[in-house]
């Protein structure tokens, strides 16, 4: 049986509230997830990009994603997928991903990780300010804070714990252009409540993951055209798999089901446990533990974000 539309009507206007309780509890356990998944796909990344160029990966991952995603809503729903009303919101959700994406690619090709990695920092105290512009969320009590202890924490482990790195530290062309794709990431956790109409979490999912496809596979269609499909090797076609089902639509799922039930503030600051985790799988991979003093500076994150989630929420 459909919803009504004062049961849709009721889940939007939840939506547009902080959640309590075991969804809260909930929204946290997700963005957990969401960190560790984002960390285990560095390794699987580094084996897939020597033999695919950027944007036929992220296109190829899209679209197992999106045919994975549906099939799942398929089953779930036992109906058809219902088309949504006011199609463009998912393409400016989708654009800001894409942007996100794309950008990350190009920087890269300018600059080095570490870079990026110290300007991707900057995404929580973004995502903030979003939440304020577009859900008028106040960051309380120890939020700020927390955001910047944990951003510290997090820079130290990024540059290996080198103060002279930091210090040599230079916003470039590839930094620069690598900011506005962070500024569509933070922008995205806030607009997916603003844009949510009740739609449920993985229905909503399907809709975004298939116009961030579309506007990736529209940027890149020369690169697409131009790769030997048939000659990738299987452990590549292995990795994409793997990309798409837990760090695709895995994760886009995830990032949804929290930023309907936390601040933008907090959903965003649980990227900063990324260099964290790909410290304990190194570690634990036999690949050799990192310094005491690169140590201490995660174990800093975890604190600043163990103050995040005890702050009241805005």
């Amino acid at each position: 049986m459909n919803e009504t539309v004062t049961t849709k009507a009721a889940r939007q206007a939840g939506y547009r509230q902080n959640a309590t309780g075991p969804q809260k509890t909930l929204g946290h356990l997700a963005m957990v997830a969401f960190a560790a998944l984002v960390a285990g796909s560095f390794s699987v990344g580094a084996i897939v990009a020597p033999h695919i160029g950027p944007a036929s990966l992220n296109a190829a991952r899209f679209l197992v994603a999106i045919v994975l995603m549906g099939i799942v809503v398929r089953v779930v729903l036992r109906r058809p997928i219902p088309f949504p009303a006011a199609p463009w919101r998912f393409f400016v959700m989708g654009g800001a991903m894409a942007l996100f994406f794309i950008t990350m690619f190009t920087a890269l090709g300018m600059t080095d990780p570490v870079s990026t990695g110290a300007i991707f920092t900057l995404m929580p105290f973004l995502s903030t300010f979003f939440g304020y512009l577009f859900l008028r969320q106040v960051p309380r009590g120890l939020v700020l804070p927390s955001l910047i202890l944990a951003g510290v924490g997090a820079i130290w482990v990024i540059f290996g714990g080198d103060l002279d790195a930091v210090r040599r530290f230079d916003v470039g062309r590839g930094e620069t252009i690598f900011f506005f794709g962070v500024v569509g990431h933070a922008a995205y956790a806030s607009l997916v409540r603003f844009y949510n109409r009740g739609e449920p979490v993985l229905v909503f999912t399907f809709w975004t993951l298939l116009a961030t496809g579309i506007i990736i596979a529209v940027y890149g269609v020369g690169e697409i055209a131009a790769t030997h499909w048939q000659s990738i090797p299987f452990k590549v076609w292995a990795g994409i798999l793997y990309l798409a089902i837990f760090t695709t639509a895995g994760t886009f799922f995830l990032l949804q089901f929290a930023a309907l039930r936390l601040p933008a503030s907090k959903v965003l600051a649980y990227n900063y446990l990324t260099p964290t985790l790909i410290i304990i799988y190194e570690g634990l991979l036999g690949h050799g533990w990192a310094s005491f003093s690169v140590i201490a500076g995660a174990g800093v994150t975890i604190l600043g974000l163990v103050l995040l989630v005890l702050a009241p929420d805005g």
